[in-house]
């Protein structure tokens, strides 16, 4: 079997109650229409090396559900209030990128995300990965 090295970013995603429920009903479109959702996947769509395949480009995986958070005394969250529990619709967004996180484009498409991103500690994983290909 051959492989290739990739990176993978996973993006927790806040997104409206009804954006969330539309997806779970299976109205994938409505991740277009979301506020925040749908600006980061514009970046992704972007020239840059997120989702890029090669012979397809953009591609990214989205994953339904709910992020769980108590934020702290001095946090200034965007949803919840300090001390008390909160569940957050949230869309994890998957994308891999066929370079290492140095690479300059890479950065500076993650750091578009960032700045769109809402929450004051986005939570962005990157990690490196074995790729199965053709």
């Amino acid at each position: 079997m051959n492989t290739r090295d990739a990176t993978l970013v996973r993006i927790h995603v806040p997104v409206a109650a009804e954006t969330l429920v539309a997806m779970l009903n299976g109205i994938g479109a409505a991740a277009e229409r979301d506020p925040v959702l749908a600006p980061i996947l514009a970046v992704i769509r972007e020239d840059n090396p997120l989702g890029d395949f090669g012979l397809y480009k953009g591609v990214f995986e989205l994953s339904p559900g709910w992020e769980g958070f108590q934020p702290g005394p001095d946090a200034q969250p965007t949803l919840g209030e300090a001390g008390c529990m909160t569940l957050s619709p949230t869309v994890i967004v998957s994308v891999h990128a066929p370079c290492p996180p140095e690479d300059p484009a890479f950065a500076a498409a993650l750091e578009r995300i960032m700045a769109i991103h809402p929450w004051e500690v986005p939570v962005m994983e990157i990690s490196s990965v074995r790729l199965a290909v053709r």
